[in-house]
């Protein structure tokens, strides 16, 4: 069913093109994702598929009876309504029954012998019944459950910004409608709470159109991407992995015919400085080829980021966490913890909201003290810390002022110095963005300049509160590049699973009432360790369950013999020993099938995520192999060389 025609759209900021003459439809179970540059207009485009913003040129066509619902950036909320309020606040059939209801209920508590309002109270239950109202409240409920809201009847002006755009999006996903325009839905929530999501979107009939950072949210959920570049908009039938296959062979084929257009302009060139003249109709028809081949040059690319700053040189002494403990009133967030850094530590923290994740950062920098214990950074550290907010930027400064106050020049990887001005440039700010006010720029490219002046000050140990928040795809890449080859170490607090998975080895997790635990590698393995396991905080003690659950998710070695004692395999173990090699060659087969499926499966996004089901069971199962195949040959090695003996 066709939902929406977006038809030759265009729209200027300013002198700043951000699309132009972009047409394309909308049906029925499309998920779309949208995918740009910050500052190329994405939040924007959306806007104006939802009506909130004009276009400059195009229109705009819905169905009769389509509902568009779009959830913003900064929801707008009415006073003193309640978060179940907000939720409820819908104009459905069904909505308006619930409220109709609950005002039923609430009086006639008032009044329980008023006949009058008996009877607005059978004719409320009468609606409900007729429109199957029942569950709405409890969905409600549960919405904002699953979002980390919990008090429903707090009032919404007294909530966070995080808790408020969590509540709106409750009310988006509960209140029907055709198609939901999302914008950064995962910012401000937990990774719990990004996998509900996730599931509900995926089950969602109508269409979504959405921008987010998140890759594994919108490699799992989308089905199609638009991707918005120097005002363009590119159009892919594809999921997130498949969408970068296609762009790369977009790009190699633009590239094959730039070099072809740059081999005829240099012929004509120098056919030209030879010394053409222009009398006859032959020769100015190829001057006027020379001409169109120049203006032929294609836009130019999004650009590409250089994050190569240098660091500070850093001691042997890092960060030493002892026994620390830290309370807000009778609630503990953090309770004896211990930890001490070592060089090139990628650590990440991860939690619920309100767990306590940010305040670990805070004490770590210094902006808080723990109420027990020491917190003791090494003489040579020099902290960069890039936080959630932007409290620290003055707006009114212009952009290059304000990369200025950390420095005038800096020092790069390579050990060249280059100025402010050009740092910016490899940060993608065009010179004359660099004397714009800082309050003119996006969402995103404050965050960018922010993350910059962090890089610029050459830290060696580096402090990120949830840095994927409204960054885009493209610097999010090289960010993480950077932290590859940044020889410091690296604390971030991120709900983002695939920068946890690509950036860091070490997880401290949050799981409640102060308990914190820690686990070795990225956030994939401390899931699949939690699935095993669970939680550390339903044992006796967080130690004590560490310990036990390591212990137990390892593969069982054999014991040490007494020197007495001879080694020998047993039956099993020669068996699996004779078949081993032939289980991994055959799972490995599994597991390259598999991707080739997947990659011929882009726009299906049901069967990606039976494949993508299927590749992390056979990966699982390869790990296991590999672990036995090495327990079997140290074992085979020992007992040759007790033979020897």
């Amino acid at each position: 069913m066709h939902l929406l025609s977006v038809e030759h759209i265009t729209k200027s900021y300013g002198e700043k093109l951000l699309f132009e003459d972009v047409t394309f439809g909308v049906e029925e179970g499309d998920k779309i994702g949208i995918i740009g540059v910050n500052g190329t207009g994405k939040s924007t485009f959306l806007k104006v598929i939802a009506g909130l913003d004009a276009a400059d040129a195009g229109q705009i066509s819905i169905g009769n009876r389509v509902r568009v619902r779009m959830l913003a950036q900064d929801p707008v909320f009415e006073p003193g309504e309640t978060a179940l309020e907000h939720v409820l606040g819908g104009d459905s059939p069904q909505l308006r029954a619930v409220r109709e209801y609950t005002a039923a209920m609430e009086a006639i508590e008032l009044k329980p012998s008023d006949e009058k309002l008996q009877q607005q109270l059978i004719a409320a239950n009468q609606r409900m019944d007729e429109l199957d109202a029942w569950t709405m409240d409890s969905d409600a409920k549960v919405a904002l459950a699953k979002l980390g809201i919990l008090n429903y009847n707090d009032k919404v002006e007294t909530m966070s910004g995080g808790q408020r755009k969590r509540v709106a999006m409750a009310a988006a996903l509960l209140q029907p409608s055709d198609i939901l325009i999302l914008d950064e839905p995962t910012n401000h929530i937990d990774n719990d709470s990004v996998a509900w999501l996730e599931g509900m979107l995926q089950k969602r009939k109508g269409a979504l159109l959405m921008i987010t950072h998140d890759r594994y949210f919108l490699d799992r959920v989308s089905n199609r991407v638009i991707e918005l570049d120097k005002g363009k908009a590119y159009f892919y039938e594809a999921n997130y992995s498949r969408f970068l296959e296609l762009k790369l062979e977009r790009e190699e084929r633009e590239a094959a015919t730039e070099s072809k257009r740059q081999n005829l302009l240099r012929n004509e060139l120098a056919w030209i400085r030879r010394g053409a003249k222009a009398r006859t109709t032959k020769q100015k028809a190829r001057i006027d080829r020379f001409e169109a081949l120049k203006t032929q040059a294609p836009k130019q690319a999004g650009g590409k980021m250089d994050v190569s700053v240098a660091s500070s040189r850093l001691g042997k002494k890092i960060l030493e966490i002892e026994h620390v403990t830290k309370s807000f009133g009778e609630r503990t967030v953090i309770r004896d913890l211990s930890y001490i850094a070592v060089p090139e530590d990628r650590v990440g923290i991860v939690g619920r909201n309100g767990s306590g994740k940010s305040t670990l950062l805070k004490l770590i920098e210094g902006r808080l003290q723990p109420d027990a214990g020491t917190v003791e950074l090494g003489p040579t550290v020099k902290l960069g810390w890039f936080s959630q907010e932007h409290e620290e930027m003055d707006e009114s400064l212009r952009v290059i002022e304000y990369i200025r106050e950390g420095a005038d020049q800096v020092r790069t990887a390579e050990g060249i110095m280059i100025s402010a001005g050009q740092m910016l440039e490899r940060f993608l700010f065009a010179p004359a963005m660099q004397w714009s006010p800082i309050a003119k720029l996006s969402g995103g490219e404050k965050r960018r300049l922010q993350l910059l002046r962090v890089l610029m000050d050459a830290p060696n140990v580096l402090l990120l509160d949830e840095p994927t928040n409204d960054l885009d795809i493209a610097t999010l890449s090289v960010l993480e590049d950077y932290l590859d080859d940044f020889p410091g170490v690296v604390f971030v607090v991120s709900h983002d699973r695939y920068f946890l998975d690509r950036t860091v080895d070490k997880i401290i997790a949050f799981e409640g009432n102060g308990v914190i635990s820690h686990h070795t590698g990225n956030y994939t393995e401390y899931q699949e360790h939690l699935s095993k396991n669970g939680p550390a905080s339903e044992s006796a003690g967080a130690a004590q369950h560490s310990a036990k659950t390591a212990s137990s998710a390892e593969a069982p070695a054999p014991s040490a013999p007494r020197s007495s004692e001879r080694l020998r395999m047993s039956y099993k173990d020669q068996k699996d020993y004779e078949q081993i090699d032939g289980w991994i060659a055959d799972t490995e087969a599994k597991l390259s099938a598999v991707a080739e499926r997947m990659n011929e499966s882009g726009s299906d996004s049901v069967l990606l995520q039976q494949l993508i089901a299927e590749q992390q069971q056979l990966e699982a199962k390869l790990d296991e192999l590999l672990e036995r195949w090495t327990e079997l040959n140290e074992l085979a090695e020992k007992i040759a060389e007790q033979k020897k003996s």
